[in-house]
């Protein structure tokens, strides 16, 4: 599946196709479709930050959001069968708007977005186009969150987007980085629900639960080549800062997946062992978002 240059994204005038309010209890939304390098479509949504019950003042000319903004931007990367209109991500979205503006979106294959997924293989294009969105709106900073998928694709983006973009709002590398109950390596089969997933992904019974249950679409091709793995990809995040989070209750990776991107990230990295935790956005507790949430805006220039 891997026939072009991850992480470049074709760049276009981005035409609004709706404009919302209150999406995360208080703030001002918009939704649009971006296209990614492959040409697939990406639904997207922007949604400005919130800080206690007021939304964060809009500059001139912005139509209503906050733009450019010194706060960075969350660009969460939901994990597999997640898309943006899932409650769970949409809870993530309302924890990081009390810290700045945040970008959601639907991987390929995903809810509303077009194309099929590919797994976290060609999806670091769509998140490329969506941080290329957040940069083009006016931030100078910008966080990618990942969870499950979303955090290989978080890690795989930043290695081969050339690092963080310095604060400087002209390179589509993030400023931080967030991988939240990933996995280290490709092919794991430990867990009773990976063994699942390896059903969903490689038997066409199996693609079609996924297809009409799940509303996840998944391409019926392997991986040629496969790509970087994540603990491949960990080292050459570097200086970017880099958080990992895991739970110590994870069922599909157990904890020798996050220890291993630990020890490659080696200085630059933090782990993150959550006691009690699950997996993914489904099982991150309020707090630790805000915890997060924290992080990022220390960390992220």
């Amino acid at each position: 599946m891997s026939t072009g240059p991850a992480g470049h994204v074709e760049r276009s005038a981005i035409r609004p196709n709706s404009e919302t309010h209150g999406a995360t209890g208080g703030g001002r939304s918009l939704r649009t479709f971006l296209r990614t390098a492959d040409g697939v479509r990406i639904d997207s949504v922007y949604e400005s930050a919130v800080y206690g019950s007021a939304v964060a003042p809009a500059a001139a000319g912005s139509g209503g959001f906050r733009l450019p903004s010194r706060d960075p931007v969350f660009v969460i990367a939901h994990g597999f069968t997640g898309h943006v209109d899932r409650p769970h991500v949409r809870r993530a979205a309302r924890a990081f708007a009390r810290h700045g503006a945040v970008v959601t979106f639907s991987f390929r294959g995903h809810g509303a977005s077009g194309g099929r997924s590919t797994v976290g293989d060609r999806e670091v294009l769509d998140l490329a186009a969506a941080v290329s969105w957040a940069r083009e709106l006016g931030h100078a900073r910008v966080a990618t969150v990942g969870f499950s998928m979303g955090g290989s694709v978080v890690l795989r983006h930043a290695a081969l987007g050339g690092g963080g973009g310095g604060g400087s709002g002209e390179a589509d590398g993030p400023d931080a980085v967030v991988s939240v109950s990933g996995p280290a390596r490709w092919f794991y089969r430990g867990t009773a629900p990976m063994r699942r997933l390896h059903w969903l992904v490689t038997r066409p019974s199996g693609r079609a639960v996924s297809r009409y249950g799940l509303r996840t679409r998944i391409h019926r091709r392997n991986w040629d080549p496969v790509p970087l793995s994540p603990v491949e990809a960990v080292p050459r995040i570097a200086p970017t800062p880099l958080l990992v989070v895991h739970g110590d209750r994870d069922g599909y990776f157990p904890l020798d997946h996050p220890r291993m991107l630990a020890a490659a990230a080696g200085e630059h990295g933090e782990l993150w062992v959550e006691p009690g935790m699950g997996h993914a956005e489904n099982a991150a507790s309020d707090g630790l978002l805000h915890r997060i949430g924290d992080w990022v805006v220390a960390r992220s220039g």
